[in-house]
Protein backbone atom coordinates (compact mmCIF):
# COMPACT_ATOMS: atom_id res chain seq x y z
CA UNK A 1 0.00 0.00 0.00
CA UNK A 2 1.63 3.44 -1.18
CA UNK A 3 0.46 6.64 0.49
CA UNK A 4 1.04 9.89 -1.70
CA UNK A 5 1.91 13.23 -0.29
CA UNK A 6 2.05 16.06 -2.93
CA UNK A 7 2.68 19.38 -2.76
CA UNK A 8 -0.05 21.83 -2.20
CA UNK A 9 -0.29 24.03 -5.27
CA UNK A 10 -2.96 26.57 -3.98
CA UNK A 11 -2.30 30.04 -3.69
CA UNK A 12 -0.98 30.54 -0.13
CA UNK A 13 -0.93 26.96 1.35
CA UNK A 14 1.79 26.40 2.96
CA UNK A 15 1.11 23.30 4.97
CA UNK A 16 1.73 19.62 4.60
CA UNK A 17 -1.05 16.60 4.45
CA UNK A 18 1.74 14.83 6.18
CA UNK A 19 4.62 15.45 8.61
CA UNK A 20 7.93 13.71 8.96
CA UNK A 21 7.19 12.05 12.90
CA UNK A 22 3.94 10.95 10.83
CA UNK A 23 5.55 9.46 7.90
CA UNK A 24 7.94 7.50 10.05
CA UNK A 25 4.93 5.80 11.82
CA UNK A 26 3.40 4.52 8.46
CA UNK A 27 6.87 3.29 7.41
CA UNK A 28 6.78 1.53 10.41
CA UNK A 29 3.30 -0.04 10.33
CA UNK A 30 4.79 -1.80 6.77
CA UNK A 31 3.50 1.34 4.23
CA UNK A 32 5.04 2.72 1.74
CA UNK A 33 5.08 6.42 1.90
CA UNK A 34 5.55 8.57 -1.21
CA UNK A 35 6.57 12.28 -1.17
CA UNK A 36 6.83 15.19 -3.47
CA UNK A 37 9.99 16.77 -3.13
CA UNK A 38 9.32 20.44 -1.35
CA UNK A 39 5.93 19.60 -0.21
CA UNK A 40 7.17 20.22 3.58
CA UNK A 41 9.31 22.56 2.89
CA UNK A 42 7.02 25.57 3.72
CA UNK A 43 6.21 23.71 7.33
CA UNK A 44 9.66 23.68 7.93
CA UNK A 45 10.07 20.28 6.92
CA UNK A 46 13.17 19.78 4.69
CA UNK A 47 12.94 16.56 1.94
CA UNK A 48 16.07 15.41 4.09
CA UNK A 49 13.58 14.69 6.80
CA UNK A 50 11.72 12.94 5.12
CA UNK A 51 14.36 10.76 3.41
CA UNK A 52 15.37 9.70 6.88
CA UNK A 53 11.70 9.04 8.40
CA UNK A 54 11.90 6.88 5.73
CA UNK A 55 10.13 8.43 2.81
CA UNK A 56 10.56 7.66 -0.74
CA UNK A 57 10.88 11.26 -2.43
CA UNK A 58 9.55 12.01 -6.30
CA UNK A 59 10.34 15.18 -8.04
CA UNK A 60 6.91 15.59 -10.07
CA UNK A 61 3.39 15.63 -8.87
CA UNK A 62 2.42 13.18 -11.56
CA UNK A 63 4.23 10.46 -10.03
CA UNK A 64 3.19 10.92 -6.66
CA UNK A 65 -0.91 11.79 -7.53
CA UNK A 66 -0.30 8.25 -10.10
CA UNK A 67 2.09 5.82 -7.99
CA UNK A 68 -0.20 6.47 -4.69
CA UNK A 69 -3.23 3.98 -3.67
CA UNK A 70 -4.57 6.30 -0.89
CA UNK A 71 -3.48 10.04 -1.53
CA UNK A 72 -3.52 12.84 1.21
CA UNK A 73 -3.51 16.24 0.61
CA UNK A 74 -4.74 19.33 2.70
CA UNK A 75 -6.78 21.27 0.10
CA UNK A 76 -9.09 19.79 -2.87
CA UNK A 77 -7.49 19.01 -5.95
CA UNK A 78 -6.18 21.88 -8.09
CA UNK A 79 -5.79 22.57 -11.63
CA UNK A 80 -1.74 22.93 -12.57
CA UNK A 81 0.16 25.58 -14.49
CA UNK A 82 0.71 22.84 -16.58
CA UNK A 83 -3.01 22.52 -18.14
CA UNK A 84 -3.62 19.30 -16.27
CA UNK A 85 -5.49 18.89 -13.05
CA UNK A 86 -4.74 16.68 -9.92
CA UNK A 87 -7.76 14.72 -10.55
CA UNK A 88 -6.61 13.52 -13.42
CA UNK A 89 -3.46 12.37 -12.16
CA UNK A 90 -4.86 9.90 -9.41
CA UNK A 91 -4.83 6.53 -10.84
CA UNK A 92 -8.52 5.39 -11.60
CA UNK A 93 -9.48 3.70 -8.37
CA UNK A 94 -7.15 4.81 -5.82
CA UNK A 95 -8.67 6.92 -2.56
CA UNK A 96 -8.43 10.51 -1.92
CA UNK A 97 -8.39 12.19 1.70
CA UNK A 98 -8.53 15.78 1.59
CA UNK A 99 -10.00 19.07 2.89
CA UNK A 100 -12.25 18.52 -0.12
CA UNK A 101 -14.42 21.46 0.09
CA UNK A 102 -17.39 19.68 -1.23
CA UNK A 103 -20.37 21.71 0.17
CA UNK A 104 -18.74 24.51 -2.15
CA UNK A 105 -17.37 22.73 -5.47
CA UNK A 106 -19.79 19.96 -5.42
CA UNK A 107 -18.68 19.42 -9.38
CA UNK A 108 -15.28 18.28 -7.98
CA UNK A 109 -17.25 15.16 -6.44
CA UNK A 110 -18.77 14.04 -10.25
CA UNK A 111 -14.68 14.88 -11.52
CA UNK A 112 -13.89 11.78 -9.30
CA UNK A 113 -16.65 9.64 -9.13
CA UNK A 114 -16.06 9.77 -12.82
CA UNK A 115 -12.42 8.72 -12.31
CA UNK A 116 -13.78 5.63 -9.54
CA UNK A 117 -11.94 7.91 -6.81
CA UNK A 118 -12.68 6.78 -3.13
CA UNK A 119 -12.90 10.61 -2.18
CA UNK A 120 -13.13 11.23 1.73
CA UNK A 121 -13.59 14.38 2.84
CA UNK A 122 -12.39 15.61 6.18
CA UNK A 123 -14.93 18.56 7.00
CA UNK A 124 -17.59 15.20 6.90
CA UNK A 125 -16.36 14.31 9.93
CA UNK A 126 -18.72 13.42 12.57
CA UNK A 127 -18.33 14.87 15.76
CA UNK A 128 -18.78 12.01 17.81
CA UNK A 129 -16.25 10.56 20.52
CA UNK A 130 -14.41 8.23 18.44
CA UNK A 131 -13.61 10.48 15.95
CA UNK A 132 -12.70 13.43 18.15
CA UNK A 133 -8.85 12.94 17.43
CA UNK A 134 -9.83 12.55 13.40
CA UNK A 135 -11.30 15.98 13.19
CA UNK A 136 -9.56 18.07 11.28
CA UNK A 137 -12.28 21.35 11.26
CA UNK A 138 -11.35 21.18 15.18
CA UNK A 139 -8.09 21.14 15.12
CA UNK A 140 -7.10 23.74 12.48
CA UNK A 141 -9.49 26.05 13.46
CA UNK A 142 -7.94 26.06 17.17
CA UNK A 143 -4.67 27.57 15.88
CA UNK A 144 -7.09 30.02 13.40
CA UNK A 145 -8.59 31.18 16.26
CA UNK A 146 -6.04 31.85 18.61
CA UNK A 147 -3.34 33.38 15.33
CA UNK A 148 -6.50 36.19 15.09
CA UNK A 149 -5.93 37.25 18.37
CA UNK A 150 -2.52 37.67 17.46
CA UNK A 151 -3.18 39.66 14.65
CA UNK A 152 -5.75 41.66 16.04
CA UNK A 153 -3.43 42.51 19.19
CA UNK A 154 -0.18 43.33 16.54
CA UNK A 155 -2.31 45.68 14.75
CA UNK A 156 -4.38 47.16 17.60
CA UNK A 157 -2.62 50.62 18.48
CA UNK A 158 -3.18 50.07 22.36
CA UNK A 159 -1.68 46.85 24.52
CA UNK A 160 -4.29 44.29 25.61
CA UNK A 161 -3.62 44.03 29.69
CA UNK A 162 -4.66 46.89 31.90
CA UNK A 163 -1.34 47.70 33.26
CA UNK A 164 -0.49 50.28 36.45
CA UNK A 165 2.84 52.20 35.26
CA UNK A 166 4.54 55.31 37.43
CA UNK A 167 3.33 57.32 34.15
CA UNK A 168 -0.19 56.47 34.56
CA UNK A 169 -2.86 53.58 34.38
CA UNK A 170 -4.11 51.77 31.11
CA UNK A 171 -6.84 50.48 30.60
CA UNK A 172 -7.38 47.10 29.23
CA UNK A 173 -8.33 46.39 25.96
CA UNK A 174 -12.29 45.20 25.13
CA UNK A 175 -12.17 41.87 23.08
CA UNK A 176 -15.64 40.48 21.53
CA UNK A 177 -15.96 37.35 20.17
CA UNK A 178 -18.69 36.55 18.21
CA UNK A 179 -19.39 32.66 17.80
CA UNK A 180 -18.05 30.07 20.42
CA UNK A 181 -16.98 27.34 18.85
CA UNK A 182 -13.87 25.81 18.54
CA UNK A 183 -11.94 28.85 16.93
CA UNK A 184 -13.94 31.80 19.45
CA UNK A 185 -13.57 29.53 22.42
CA UNK A 186 -9.71 29.52 21.44
CA UNK A 187 -9.56 33.12 20.50
CA UNK A 188 -11.31 33.56 23.65
CA UNK A 189 -9.08 31.91 25.82
CA UNK A 190 -6.07 33.51 23.99
CA UNK A 191 -7.30 37.08 24.57
CA UNK A 192 -7.96 36.54 28.10
CA UNK A 193 -4.34 35.39 28.54
CA UNK A 194 -3.16 38.15 26.52
CA UNK A 195 -4.74 40.63 29.40
CA UNK A 196 -8.05 41.90 27.54
CA UNK A 197 -11.71 41.99 28.95
CA UNK A 198 -13.26 39.67 27.01
CA UNK A 199 -16.94 38.88 25.74
CA UNK A 200 -18.61 36.25 23.28
CA UNK A 201 -22.07 36.43 21.50
CA UNK A 202 -23.19 33.17 20.31
CA UNK A 203 -26.87 31.97 19.30
CA UNK A 204 -26.69 29.18 21.10
CA UNK A 205 -27.30 29.21 24.65
CA UNK A 206 -25.97 26.20 25.60
CA UNK A 207 -22.23 27.54 25.36
CA UNK A 208 -23.04 29.89 27.90
CA UNK A 209 -21.28 28.02 30.34
CA UNK A 210 -17.71 27.57 28.26
CA UNK A 211 -17.49 30.85 27.55
CA UNK A 212 -17.55 31.57 31.60
CA UNK A 213 -15.61 29.01 32.41
CA UNK A 214 -13.30 30.77 30.22
CA UNK A 215 -13.77 34.27 32.44
CA UNK A 216 -15.40 35.51 29.54
CA UNK A 217 -18.86 37.61 30.00
CA UNK A 218 -21.63 36.06 27.97
CA UNK A 219 -23.90 38.74 25.64
CA UNK A 220 -27.40 37.69 25.77
CA UNK A 221 -29.75 39.53 23.16
CA UNK A 222 -33.58 39.90 23.44
CA UNK A 223 -33.96 36.81 20.06
CA UNK A 224 -35.52 33.59 20.12
CA UNK A 225 -32.62 31.22 19.49
CA UNK A 226 -34.39 28.00 20.37
CA UNK A 227 -33.40 26.22 16.78
CA UNK A 228 -29.56 27.23 16.90
CA UNK A 229 -27.86 24.24 16.97
CA UNK A 230 -28.54 21.12 14.59
CA UNK A 231 -28.26 17.63 15.75
CA UNK A 232 -24.41 17.62 14.67
CA UNK A 233 -23.57 20.84 17.12
CA UNK A 234 -23.02 23.10 14.35
CA UNK A 235 -25.19 26.06 13.99
CA UNK A 236 -28.15 26.63 12.13
CA UNK A 237 -29.00 29.26 9.52
CA UNK A 238 -31.59 31.85 11.07
CA UNK A 239 -34.50 34.00 9.28
CA UNK A 240 -33.40 37.31 7.90
CA UNK A 241 -35.88 38.97 10.29
CA UNK A 242 -33.49 37.20 12.70
CA UNK A 243 -30.41 38.29 11.28
CA UNK A 244 -31.82 42.00 10.79
CA UNK A 245 -32.83 41.76 14.74
CA UNK A 246 -29.41 40.55 16.05
CA UNK A 247 -27.40 43.38 13.63
CA UNK A 248 -29.13 45.64 15.67
CA UNK A 249 -28.32 44.54 18.77
CA UNK A 250 -24.79 43.66 18.23
CA UNK A 251 -23.76 47.11 16.53
CA UNK A 252 -24.22 48.14 20.38
CA UNK A 253 -21.75 46.15 21.80
CA UNK A 254 -19.40 46.06 18.59
CA UNK A 255 -18.85 50.11 19.02
CA UNK A 256 -17.92 49.08 22.20
CA UNK A 257 -14.78 46.69 21.61
CA UNK A 258 -11.44 47.95 20.98
CA UNK A 259 -11.10 43.81 18.99
CA UNK A 260 -13.69 41.76 17.54
CA UNK A 261 -13.22 38.45 16.32
CA UNK A 262 -16.05 36.96 14.19
CA UNK A 263 -16.37 33.26 13.16
CA UNK A 264 -20.42 32.48 12.43
CA UNK A 265 -20.44 30.21 9.83
CA UNK A 266 -23.46 27.77 8.89
CA UNK A 267 -21.60 25.26 6.85
CA UNK A 268 -22.92 24.86 3.23
CA UNK A 269 -24.15 28.40 3.00
CA UNK A 270 -22.65 31.87 2.70
CA UNK A 271 -21.57 33.41 5.69
CA UNK A 272 -24.48 35.35 7.80
CA UNK A 273 -23.97 39.63 7.69
CA UNK A 274 -23.41 39.95 11.52
CA UNK A 275 -21.79 43.62 11.94
CA UNK A 276 -23.52 46.45 9.21
CA UNK A 277 -21.46 49.37 8.36
CA UNK A 278 -22.86 51.49 10.72
CA UNK A 279 -21.97 49.54 13.34
CA UNK A 280 -18.08 49.42 12.36
CA UNK A 281 -18.15 53.66 11.80
CA UNK A 282 -19.29 53.41 15.72
CA UNK A 283 -16.45 51.75 16.86
CA UNK A 284 -12.93 53.27 17.93
CA UNK A 285 -10.45 54.77 15.35
CA UNK A 286 -7.92 51.58 15.55
CA UNK A 287 -9.96 49.12 16.56
CA UNK A 288 -9.48 45.83 14.49
CA UNK A 289 -12.03 43.41 13.04
CA UNK A 290 -11.07 39.81 12.18
CA UNK A 291 -13.11 38.13 9.84
CA UNK A 292 -12.76 34.19 10.14
CA UNK A 293 -16.05 33.81 7.63
CA UNK A 294 -14.05 35.76 5.32
CA UNK A 295 -14.24 32.79 2.88
CA UNK A 296 -17.74 32.35 2.76
CA UNK A 297 -18.24 36.46 2.15
CA UNK A 298 -17.58 37.36 6.03
CA UNK A 299 -19.81 38.39 9.10
CA UNK A 300 -19.00 41.96 8.14
CA UNK A 301 -20.49 44.52 5.12
CA UNK A 302 -16.45 45.41 4.82
CA UNK A 303 -14.97 42.35 4.92
CA UNK A 304 -12.92 41.97 1.50
CA UNK A 305 -11.68 38.15 1.09
CA UNK A 306 -7.58 37.86 1.60
CA UNK A 307 -7.16 41.56 2.45
CA UNK A 308 -6.31 43.86 5.04
CA UNK A 309 -8.21 47.18 5.22
CA UNK A 310 -9.20 50.19 6.81
CA UNK A 311 -12.58 51.58 7.02
CA UNK A 312 -13.60 54.68 9.11
CA UNK A 313 -10.27 54.46 10.83
CA UNK A 314 -11.05 50.73 11.49
CA UNK A 315 -8.62 47.89 10.57
CA UNK A 316 -10.50 44.47 8.88
CA UNK A 317 -8.62 41.44 8.30
CA UNK A 318 -10.40 38.91 5.78
CA UNK A 319 -7.49 36.21 6.12
CA UNK A 320 -8.99 32.76 4.17
CA UNK A 321 -6.36 30.48 5.49
CA UNK A 322 -5.04 31.15 9.29
CA UNK A 323 -4.16 28.06 9.94
CA UNK A 324 -1.69 28.24 7.22
CA UNK A 325 0.07 30.86 8.88
CA UNK A 326 1.48 28.36 11.31
CA UNK A 327 1.99 26.08 9.12
CA UNK A 328 4.30 23.68 11.16
CA UNK A 329 1.96 23.01 13.69
CA UNK A 330 -0.92 23.25 11.22
CA UNK A 331 0.27 20.44 9.60
CA UNK A 332 0.97 18.41 12.75
CA UNK A 333 -1.94 18.60 14.20
CA UNK A 334 -3.59 17.66 10.32
CA UNK A 335 -1.12 14.82 10.41
CA UNK A 336 -2.42 14.03 13.57
CA UNK A 337 -6.15 13.61 12.15
CA UNK A 338 -5.27 11.91 8.53
CA UNK A 339 -2.96 8.99 10.35
CA UNK A 340 -5.55 8.35 12.68
CA UNK A 341 -8.10 7.83 10.40
CA UNK A 342 -6.16 5.91 7.95
CA UNK A 343 -5.50 3.62 11.03
CA UNK A 344 -9.07 3.36 10.91
CA UNK A 345 -9.65 2.75 7.37
CA UNK A 346 -7.03 0.25 6.90
CA UNK A 347 -7.47 -3.46 7.70
CA UNK A 348 -3.86 -5.38 7.76
CA UNK A 349 -2.54 -2.84 5.49
CA UNK A 350 -5.33 -2.78 2.79
CA UNK A 351 -8.05 0.25 2.34
CA UNK A 352 -11.38 -1.10 3.45
CA UNK A 353 -14.65 0.84 3.42
CA UNK A 354 -17.08 -0.27 5.77
CA UNK A 355 -20.01 1.34 4.63
CA UNK A 356 -21.95 0.07 7.63
CA UNK A 357 -19.54 2.42 9.55
CA UNK A 358 -20.77 5.89 10.58
CA UNK A 359 -17.10 7.27 10.30
CA UNK A 360 -16.39 5.77 6.82
CA UNK A 361 -19.57 6.73 5.37
CA UNK A 362 -20.30 10.31 7.20
CA UNK A 363 -16.86 10.94 5.22
CA UNK A 364 -17.34 9.53 1.27
CA UNK A 365 -18.30 11.41 -0.99
CA UNK A 366 -17.72 9.58 -3.79
CA UNK A 367 -17.02 5.48 -4.28
CA UNK A 368 -16.97 3.26 -6.84
CA UNK A 369 -18.01 5.71 -9.66
CA UNK A 370 -20.67 7.03 -7.71
CA UNK A 371 -21.26 10.27 -5.58
CA UNK A 372 -22.65 8.40 -2.58
CA UNK A 373 -23.10 11.61 -0.20
CA UNK A 374 -26.80 12.01 -0.56
CA UNK A 375 -26.49 15.72 0.37
CA UNK A 376 -23.45 16.22 -2.47
CA UNK A 377 -25.82 14.35 -5.33
CA UNK A 378 -28.65 16.71 -4.21
CA UNK A 379 -26.22 20.02 -5.17
CA UNK A 380 -25.26 18.42 -8.42
CA UNK A 381 -28.59 17.22 -8.97
CA UNK A 382 -30.26 20.80 -8.12
CA UNK A 383 -27.89 22.82 -10.38
CA UNK A 384 -28.16 20.19 -13.28
CA UNK A 385 -32.00 21.48 -13.03
CA UNK A 386 -31.17 24.83 -12.84
CA UNK A 387 -32.64 25.14 -9.51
Amino acid sequence: MIIGIPREVLAGERRVALVPDAVKSLVGQGLEVLVQSGAGEESGFPDAVYEDAGARMAGEAAQVLGGADIVLKVQPPQALRDGTHEVDLITEGAALICLLKPLDMPELATRLANRRISAFSMEFMPRITRAQSMDALSSQSNLAGYEAVLLAAAALPRILPMMVTAAGTLKPSRALIIGAGVAGLQALGTAKRLGAVTYAYDTRPVVKEQVESLGARFVELDLDTGAAEDAGGYATAQSEEFYQRQRELLGEHVALSDIVITTALVPGQAAPLLIEESAVQAMRPGSVIVDLAAEKGGNCALTQADQVIKVHGVTIMGHTNLPSMVPAHASQLYAKNLTTFLDHLLEEGQLKIDLEDEITSGTLVAHEGQVVNERIRALIEGAGSGD
